[in-house]
């Protein structure tokens, strides 16, 4: 059913959002580079959707079940998901065509900056914490401000470590040796 490189790619995202569950600094996470990375790289547009989110998932599963306790649903998780697919739709307009490491590096920082302002919305307008007004907007963008350097950092690294990893993948699989026959029988 799946292609090896459809494996090797679903292996790579969900291996790197494993690292969600390692001690990380608050929001530095691989969320947005795996959905970048599988919007860029997974031919089937509905894989390239699903992979993240599912990867996303089963992190979120272990997080809410056996660390945290809270089960699986939190407040603002529609707006966590929904910027997961907007983010991977950002790969695959931004990158699916013309890989280059300027387009990467400006992708990853639109990735954060998107998550950042769906997610702050999100939390706005589910948590109660704020009231429902601009001012309220604002100051929720504002508390959730000394958090974004480390999406930011988060974002960056992990799509450096995935771009990266892919492309000395592929060419340590160009530079490989063929394996001669061997004359003895």
């Amino acid at each position: 059913m799946f292609r090896r490189t459809t494996l090797l790619l679903t292996g790579i995202m969900l291996a790197a959002m494993a690292a969600r569950l390692l001690p990380h600094p608050p929001n530095f996470t691989p969320i947005e580079a795996v959905a970048l990375f599988g919007g860029a790289y997974v031919a089937d547009r509905r894989l390239a959707f699903l992979l993240p989110l599912l990867a996303l998932l089963l992190s979120d599963l272990v997080l809410g079940f056996v660390v945290y306790g809270y089960g699986l649903f939190y407040g603002g998780m529609a707006f966590v998901y929904a910027s997961v697919a907007l983010i991977t739709a950002l790969g695959m307009g931004g990158l699916r065509r013309r890989v280059t490491v300027f387009r990467v590096a400006g992708c990853a920082v639109v990735a954060a900056s998107l998550f950042f302002i769906v997610t702050n919305f999100g939390t706005w307008l589910t948590s109660g914490l704020y009231p429902y007004s601009a001012s309220g907007l604002l100051a929720c963008y504002l508390a959730g401000l000394p958090f974004f350097h480390y999406t930011l950092a988060g974002t960056l690294g992990y799509t450096a470590l995935l771009f990266g990893g892919l492309v000395l993948v592929r060419r340590r699989a160009r530079t490989r040796p063929i394996p001669q026959p061997s004359l003895t029988a």
